[in-house]
C-alpha cells in the first residue's frame, strides 16, 4: 500500500513537473512569436508615418516576410501542441483563469488558422500592401478606378480565407464574428433598425431648424499650433506618454507593441481645426484602452483587445458622450485659446454648438455623433450588397451615392469624398464597420451606467475630474483585454443586455436641449 501510495505521489510531481516545463516551454515560445509582431508593427507603423514613396517594394517586401513567418510559428504543429498538452483538463486546472483563456483560444484558433495555406497567406499580406498603397493614389486622384481591382482582389481573397478559417458559415457572420466575437448580422440588424426609425425624424426636425453660424471655424489654424493641442486633450484625457507616442498619416489610426507602447496618429486641417481635436480625443480612447490592459497578458491573445466594438465604446465615449459636452472644455478652454489665438474671439458657447452641430455631411470621420450613425449603416448595407447580394465592384460608387442620399440627402461630387474616403475596405477589413456604431451603443449604456455609480457626468467633468471617469473605465474594462468577450463586458459592467435605447434616449434629451425642439 505505501509502495503504490509512494508510487502516485511520484506520477502526480511528475506530471507537474511535466505541466510546468510545457508551460515555460509555451511561454517562452510566445516571447519568440511577439518579436516577429514587433518587426510586423514597426514596419506597419513606419509605411504609413515616415517611409519615403520609393520605399514601398523593400518595406512591403519585409513585411510580407516578417507577416508569413509569424503566421507560421502561429500556426505551426510545435504550439499545437504545447495547447493539446496544457488544454488537458489536469494541466489546465492548474493556471490560473487568465491563463486559461488563453490556452483555450489559441488552442481553438489555431484549429482555425492552420487551415489557411502558408502561401496563400503570404500572398494575401502582399495583396493588402498594394491594395494599401492604390487606395491612397486613387484617394489622392479622386478615381476609383485605380483602387477598384485591388478591392475586387481583397473581396475575392477575403471570401477564400473564410473558406478556410469558417467551412461552413455564412461569410458576413464569419466576418462579423472576427470583428466583435459572439455578434451576428441579426443582432445588428435589430439595432441598426431601431436607430434608423428613431433617429432620421430626429434628425430631419434638426436640420430643419435655424443652424449656428460656424464662419469663425473656417479660417486658418496653424497645424503646429493645433499639434499643441493634441497633446494637451491626449494628456488630459489620461494617455501616457511614458508609454505612448504621436505621429501624423492620411487617416487617423491606433496601434500598440504592448500596453508599454501605443501610438496614436492624426491629420490636420488648415481651416479646421475641429476634425484634428475630435481625432485626438478619439485615438486618444483606444490608447487609454491599450494602455491600461494588465501588462502581464501582454503578447498574448489575451491582451490587445480584439473585440473591436468593445475597442470602439471607449474611443466614442470620449469623442462624443465626454469630448461633445460642453463641461468637459470648462477646464481647458482658456488652455486652448492661448495654444490656438484665433480661438480667443469664439466663446465656450459658440464652440459647444459648433462640436455639436448637426448637418447631413460627405466625410464620415468629420460627422456629428448623430449622423455618423447614418455613415456607418450606409457601411454596412454596402457590406451585405457585396457578400450577400452579388454586387460588383464597378456598381459600388453608384450604390453608394444612392445611400447617401437616401440616408443623407447628400451625393459626393467625386469618388475621394465619397467610396474612397476611408481605407478600410484596402486591407479587407470586411465586417470592421459596424463596430463602430455597436460601439456607440454600448456607450449609452456606460453613460447610465456610470451616472448611477459616479454621479453626473456633467458635474464630473466641470470639475475637471475627467480622470475619475477613466480610472473607472480602467477598472471596469481595460485592465482585462480580450479575456472577457463582449456580451460578458456589457453584462458585468451595465448588467444588462445590448439595447439601443439607452443611446437613442441620450440623443434625444441632449439634442432637443440644444436646438430647442419641440
Amino acid at each position: 500500500m505505501e509502495s503504490e501510495c509512494m508510487g502516485e505521489l511520484i506520477k502526480e510531481e511528475s506530471s507537474t513537473l511535466i505541466m510546468s516545463q510545457t508551460f515555460t516551454e509555451f511561454k517562452n515560445y510566445l516571447e519568440n512569436m511577439q518579436r516577429f509582431g514587433q518587426v510586423v508593427t514597426l514596419l506597419y507603423w513606419d509605411m504609413e508615418t515616415g517611409m519615403p514613396k520609393n520605399g514601398f517594394d523593400r518595406h512591403s517586401d519585409a513585411l510580407t516576410y516578417f507577416s508569413t513567418e509569424e503566421f507560421k510559428l502561429s500556426t505551426s504543429e510545435e504550439l499545437k501542441e504545447y495547447l493539446r498538452v496544457l488544454n488537458q483538463p489536469e494541466e489546465l486546472e492548474q493556471l490560473d483563469p487568465d491563463w486559461q483563456f488563453i490556452v483555450k483560444k489559441m488552442y481553438r484558433d489555431i484549429e482555425r488558422d492552420s487551415r489557411i495555406p502558408v502561401e496563400f497567406y503570404s500572398a494575401f499580406v502582399a495583396a493588402q500592401a498594394e491594395a494599401g498603397r492604390a487606395w491612397q493614389e486613387a484617394k489622392a486622384a479622386a478615381d476609383y478606378h485605380i483602387f477598384a481591382p485591388h478591392l475586387k482582389k481583397m473581396i475575392d481573397m477575403r471570401r477564400e480565407m473564410v473558406s478556410y478559417t469558417d467551412p461552413g458559415k455564412e461569410v458576413y457572420d464569419a466576418f462579423l464574428d472576427q470583428y466583435e466575437e459572439g455578434m451576428d448580422s441579426a443582432t445588428i440588424d435589430r439595432l441598426f433598425e431601431e436607430l434608423k426609425t428613431e433617429l432620421i425624424p430626429l434628425v430631419q426636425k434638426i436640420i430643419a431648424v435655424d443652424q449656428p453660424d460656424d464662419s469663425k471655424f473656417h479660417r486658418f489654424f496653424d497645424v503646429d499650433a493645433q499639434k499643441k493641442v493634441q497633446k494637451l486633450l491626449l494628456e488630459y484625457i489620461g494617455f501616457d506618454f511614458n508609454k505612448g507616442a504621436v505621429g501624423e498619416t492620411e487617416h487617423p489610426f491606433t496601434l500598440n507593441f504592448s500596453s508599454q507602447d501605443v501610438r496614436v496618429t492624426n491629420h490636420y486641417h488648415e481651416d479646421d481645426p475641429i476634425c484634428a481635436m475630435f481625432s485626438a480625443i478619439h485615438e486618444g480612447g483606444h490608447a487609454i484602452f491599450e494602455q491600461n490592459v494588465n501588462p502581464k497578458l501582454d503578447g498574448t491573445v489575451g491582451g490587445s483587445c480584439n473585440y473591436m466594438g468593445i475597442h470602439e465604446s471607449q474611443s466614442r465615449f470620449y469623442e462624443n458622450v465626454l469630448g461633445r459636452n460642453i463641461n468637459f472644455w470648462i477646464p481647458i478652454y482658456d488652455k486652448v485659446q492661448e495654444l490656438l489665438p484665433n480661438f480667443r474671439d469664439i466663446t465656450i458657447e459658440e464652440f459647444a454648438k459648433e462640436i455639436n452641430h448637426v448637418r447631413n455631411s460627405f466625410i464620415r470621420t468629420d460627422a456629428d455623433e448623430i449622423t455618423y450613425c447614418f455613415h456607418i449603416i450606409i457601411r454596412y448595407e454596402m457590406e451585405k450588397a457585396i457578400f450577400r447580394e452579388g454586387v460588383s465592384v464597378e456598381e459600388l460608387p453608384a450604390l453608394w451615392n444612392k445611400k447617401m442620399q437616401e440616408y443623407l440627402q447628400i451625393t459626393p461630387k467625386n469618388d475621394a469624398e465619397g467610396i474612397l474616403q476611408d481605407m478600410h475596405w484596402s486591407d479587407g477589413s470586411f465586417g470592421y464597420f459596424p463596430t463602430y456604431l455597436l460601439g456607440s451603443i454600448y456607450d449609452g449604456m456606460y453613460r447610465d451606467t456610470i451616472e448611477e455609480e459616479l454621479g453626473s457626468i456633467d458635474k464630473i467633468l466641470k470639475e475637471g475630474r475627467i480622470k475619475d471617469i477613466t480610472k473607472w473605465l480602467n477598472e471596469k474594462i481595460h485592465v482585462y483585454g480580450s479575456t472577457r468577450l463582449p456580451k460578458e463586458v456589457i453584462a458585468s459592467v451595465c448588467k444588462k443586455e445590448v439595447s439601443a435605447e439607452p443611446l437613442v434616449r441620450y440623443f434625444k434629451e441632449k439634442y432637443v436641449k440644444i436646438y430647442n425642439l419641440k
